[in-house]
């Protein structure tokens, strides 16, 4: 299905707030600058697969071949969302480091 310019830029820019905000307050929180920058190759597994992730302990040959087959069969607007979605996760932890740097020591 193909997905119209608008709405992949509309996601694009919902995927990096998303990230940005969600990353912000994590970071901010349990003040580890880059968790979710790290973590993001997990989540982008968890919304990129049809598996339950239970799949990935019990049988994780088969899981990790259809993520593979699922990872490959994206479309460009699909990774063009979830990089967005990256970039709003380094963006953030960017942006806690400097704040940090800056002196505020709530960061």
């Amino acid at each position: 299905m193909q997905m119209s310019l608008p709405l992949v830029l509309i996601s694009m820019l919902l995927f990096f707030v998303l990230f940005f905000g969600i990353s912000f307050l994590l970071n901010m929180v349990l003040r580890m600058t880059w968790i979710v920058a790290v973590c993001f190759p997990v989540i982008a597994a968890l919304i990129i697969d049809d598996v339950p992730w239970t799949r990935y302990f019990t049988a994780p040959a088969a899981a990790f071949a259809a993520l593979g087959r699922k990872a490959a069969s994206l479309a460009a607007a699909d990774v063009l969302i979830l990089a967005s979605g990256f970039a709003g996760a380094l963006c953030a932890g960017w942006a806690i480091r400097t704040l940090r740097a800056k002196g505020y020591r709530m960061f």
